[in-house]
This record gives C-alpha cells, structure tokens and sequence, in this order.
C-alpha cells in the first residue's frame, strides 16, 4: 500500500507559477513510476507528466509542454510538479498517481494508487 498527499495548489495569476509536490509513504517508492493528472470540472481526468522510477525519463502532455517540469526524489520519497506560465486553462484539480508497471503511461487506468487532489486555480 503506498499513501500520497499533495501540496502546493493555490490561486495564481495566468503567467505565474507553482510547485506542487506529491508525498508518498508505505512501500517503496522508488519502484514506482510515477504521474500528475489533472481534472477540471465537467470534464474527464487526463494526463498532465509521468516520470520513471529512476527519474530518468519524463513525458509530458502537449498542453503543458515546455512549460510543466516533473521530477522526483527519491531519496525524499517525493514526486514535483513545477507549473510555469500558467493559463486560466490550467485551472483543475491536480492528481499524483504511482503506476501499477514498471513504466509510465498515460492512461489514469494504469496507475493503482492516487493522492487526493489538489487545486489549482489560474486567474486571467
């Protein structure tokens, strides 16, 4: 069983920043690749960026491309999310989830264990 919890969200202005970070504990977290999701109202959960369990490999969403760095300690058992020039549609509910695989991926049905959210609000 792992625990994650989430933190960071807020209220920021579109072109502002925030760094959410994702605490896990229970088993070990480094043999867990690891992915944010985000879900706005209305709409359905999607993928945001994944990262492998060494920290070596990151995907990234189009819709966040060179703008969202995800990133990992393991050390820490800590997963980041730094969000840059951020857009009003940006604005969701944002997720940690560890993957059931050895990879990531970016179907929410791949990952078993999920944070309970945190907001982001981006005003324009």
């Amino acid at each position: 069983q792992v625990q994650l919890v989430e933190s960071g969200g807020g209220l920021v202005q579109a072109g502002g920043s925030l760094r959410l970070s994702c605490a896990a504990s229970g088993r070990t977290f480094s043999t867990y690749a690891m992915g944010w999701f985000r879900q706005a109202p209305g709409k359905e959960r999607e993928f945001v960026a994944g990262i492998s369990r060494s920290g070596s490999s990151t995907y990234y969403a189009d819709s966040v491309k060179g703008r969202f760095t995800i990133s990992r300690d393991n050390a820490k058992n800590t997963v980041y999310l730094q969000m840059n020039n951020l857009k009003p549609e940006d604005t969701a509910v944002y997720y940690c989830a560890a993957s059931g695989y050895s990879r990531t991926s970016s179907s929410p049905r791949d990952y078993i264990y999920w944070g309970q959210g945190t907001q982001v609000t981006v005003s324009s």
